[in-house]
């Protein structure tokens, strides 16, 4: 199917941009979000789980979580080994995730208006499929 990527990657970039709109009422952007939605989704979490998650150096990260300890949305509590960093969201950080997850559901329901249910669970099963691809694919390289 010639033309996918390209149409995906338009859809990807205007997301991107409505969702960085979004959230820079509250000083984030979709890459800070991502941390505060992992933590969230999955609990406390370290470094290296959130950059694994996303597929994104560690550093990245780091400067990730330093931003949002800046804007008092996350902290470290301590970890099972000291030299770990394990993250979590603070009172503050719980309550702007609650807002913008009520916002983003919103912009969600907007987008998808006039495409039909099964239409939406099709494509919400083959975009994983598609990743999981892709990551297979990049697996295979280096053996």
């Amino acid at each position: 199917m010639e033309g996918f990527f390209q149409r995906y990657l338009s859809l990807y970039r205007s997301l991107i941009t409505t969702l960085n709109e979004l959230l820079s009422a509250y000083e984030l952007s979709y890459s800070l979000w991502q941390v505060i939605y992992h933590i969230k989704t999955n609990g406390p979490s370290t470094l290296v789980d959130i950059s694994a998650r996303y597929n994104v150096e560690k550093p990245t990260i780091t400067r990730r979580v330093h931003r949002l300890e800046e804007l008092q949305m996350v902290k470290q509590i301590p970890g099972k080994d000291r030299r770990e960093k394990v993250i979590q969201l603070t009172e503050l950080g719980d309550k702007i995730y609650q807002e913008c997850r009520k916002k983003i559901t919103d912009l969600e329901h907007s987008v998808m208006e006039g495409i039909a249910k099964d239409e939406q669970n099709a494509a919400f099963h083959i975009l994983p499929k598609i990743q999981e691809n892709l990551f297979n694919r990049e697996g295979n390289k280096s053996e």
